[in-house]
């Protein structure tokens, strides 16, 4: 049929992460704005790496979709089309280290490794990876 489009599936960054990292960026501002030269300096830097995270999710909050045609990956530098012939591997790396673990998405295509987190993507990585699988062609 003409003019209907394949339906794509989307990730995006949770409102909430969101929220805490405009918090960060507030809380670090204030604190910047007390102390001596070096507690001003380091605050300073801390709620600017807040701030920048937290404009990257407000302007780009879709971080991955995927669709029969492939993949858009998206972030500051840009949106990034990746057909799905130049997929080389999805799959997920999980380590364990100081009790904590952390789960990271990779989707590997050429020379480029694209990494993301839960906090990324809103959702499991381990369930998005599953449902990339049965977007693939």
């Amino acid at each position: 049929m003409a003019g209907v489009e394949e339906p794509r599936h989307e990730w995006r960054v949770p409102w909430q992460v969101v929220a805490l990292k405009i918090a960060g960026a507030v809380l670090f501002g204030v604190l910047a704005t007390i102390g001596d030269h070096h507690q001003l300096f380091l605050a300073g830097v801390v709620a600017l790496g807040f701030a920048v995270v937290a404009v990257r999710d407000l302007v780009v909050p879709v971080r991955l979709s995927a669709g029969a045609d492939g993949l858009v990956v998206a972030g500051l530098a840009g949106r990034e089309r990746v057909s799905w012939n130049d997929v080389d591997r999805i799959r997920v790396d999980s380590r364990r280290r100081y009790g904590l673990t952390t789960e990271l998405l990779e989707i590997e295509a050429g020379d480029q490794v694209h990494l993301f987190s839960r906090f990324d993507l809103g959702a499991s990585v381990f369930d998005v990876a599953d449902e990339l699988m049965k977007s693939r062609p």
